[in-house]
């Protein structure tokens, strides 16, 4: 028998089972990962179980004759990833197409493992982001800097992708899926300059990534996603317009899940923003503390929340990394008014 194996709780692999765990009582093999599930007509949730935890990222699977694959998540999740799209028989030569919403390594760290296992795949982003997947030793020595021991306890690195297999994503770009199904582009700048979303033509489904924010099933509210170096609140803005603007049916976050009531969502989306930027300046302005002003405010709106979900909010959507991009926001903004 090939592959690691020893029982226990973590997960391992053999050939004819997959990614598994096996039952304290019967010792029978379990799968490791949820299935992906069905959240609208041709598209599939997958829970990348970025350091194991459940429902905080995403990735969408988007059926039809040349099936295309939204997010991959970090490196770290590259195997749950594939464990779940075993799960479903998308083999090698199956997948057509793989879709970063930007290259934040929780969404885009696995595209380089992904795009070496499913060698027939297209790998679709914006162009500010291409050069960064086909050589990512910036992107990786910033992200050290930022994270720190995190980057490979939690996130992993990003291996490159060859620049032959990229395709990059012009605002208003369909992406065929098949007959009647497109994924068409949206620049979306704001959270990143290198944000795109994608607005499924069949479903209405829009995968928003992390430009409407992030609203973790156990972490209770929608709160924006603000981190530096990119961070610009009027292009934020203009994103969620367009997002409007195209009427979706629902909103597919990557932190997490599918959201209905989109346009009420958009427009709670643009009053959180506004209202974080506001305490944020006001805080810059005062020479006071961004990050304790955002806490003193903001967390108690989450409410009771369980310790461990908490710690899961404030590790991928903490205020000290929204502080840090409200700050430098406002820097640039103050020395573009001098100049």
């Amino acid at each position: 028998m090939s592959g690691r194996h020893a029982h226990g709780g973590h997960s391992h692999r053999h050939p004819d089972a997959g990614l598994h765990v096996h039952d304290p009582e019967s010792g029978d093999a379990i799968p490791a990962v949820p299935p992906p599930r069905s959240i609208a007509a041709g598209v599939l949730e997958i829970d990348t179980m970025l350091g194991g935890w459940e429902r905080v990222t995403a990735g969408y699977l988007i059926e039809g004759p040349a099936p295309v694959l939204i997010e991959t998540g970090s490196q770290t999740s590259v195997p749950v990833l594939l464990a779940a799209l075993g799960q479903i028989g998308v083999g090698p030569a199956e997948l057509a197409g793989v879709a970063v919403t930007h290259i934040h390594l929780d969404h885009a760290g696995g595209v380089g493992d992904v795009a070496r296992a499913f060698p027939s795949a297209t790998v679709y982003v914006h162009e500010k982001g291409a050069r960064h997947l086909a050589d990512p030793t910036r992107l990786i020595d910033s992200a050290a800097r930022v994270y720190g021991p995190l980057l490979d306890s939690l996130y992993g690195r990003l291996a490159p992708t060859p620049p032959e297999r990229l395709h990059v994503l012009d605002d208003g770009e369909e992406i065929e899926v098949g007959p009647g199904r497109t994924l068409v582009a949206v620049d979306s700048p704001g959270h990143a300059k290198h944000h795109v979303g994608l607005h499924d033509s069949l479903s209405g489904v829009l995968f928003a990534g992390d430009a409407v924010g992030v609203k973790l099933p156990d972490g209770g509210v929608l709160r924006p996603s603000t981190p530096p170096p990119d961070f610009d609140l009027d292009q934020a803005i203009t994103s969620l317009g367009k997002f409007a603007a195209r009427r979706p049916s629902g909103i597919a976050l990557a932190h997490y899940g599918l959201l209905e009531r989109p346009e009420e969502l958009l427009a709670e989306a643009e009053e959180t923003l506004r209202l974080w930027a506001e305490t944020a300046e006001k805080a810059y302005r005062e020479g006071a503390d961004i990050a304790d002003a955002l806490a003193t405010r903001f967390d108690p709106l989450l409410g009771d929340i369980d310790a461990a979900h908490k710690e899961k909010l404030d590790i991928m959507n903490g205020v000290h990394s929204n502080a840090a991009g409200f700050q430098r926001w406002l820097e640039g903004r103050d020395t573009a008014a001098k100049a």
